[in-house]
């Protein structure tokens, strides 16, 4: 995962899922399972507790992984912040991807 700095062509939802899919495998490589591109399904509807069966430690992992990627432009724990707790059980690859889109989009209008 290069920290490059994605252009207005990147900042749509299909390269951020690419992105935030190459994160959580390697959120997920840290229960030594063996995950190739092709064994799991991660796709905007996945949630991260139901079918990823992440914790909240994940939740922190992955939070460095998207500031790594994106700096500040994308603040996740700001993102969780916003929320109650049923939401963030339910939450979606999808919605998290959204919100990267946001971001990222509200970044390059300055």
């Amino acid at each position: 995962m290069s920290p490059t700095e994605p252009t207005g062509e990147r900042a749509d939802e299909e390269a951020v899922l690419a992105d935030i899919r190459g994160m959580l495998l390697i959120v997920l490589e840290e229960y030594d399972v063996e995950y190739g591109e092709d064994d799991i399904e991660i796709g905007m509807t996945t949630t991260f507790n139901r079918d990823l069966e992440l914790e909240s430690i994940d939740l922190v992992t992955l939070a460095g992984l998207l500031e790594q990627r994106y700096g500040d432009r994308v603040n996740f724990a700001e993102f969780l912040a916003g929320m109650d707790f049923d939401e963030i059980i339910e939450l979606t690859v999808g919605r998290l991807v959204e919100h990267v889109v946001q971001s990222l989009k509200a970044a390059e209008a300055g």
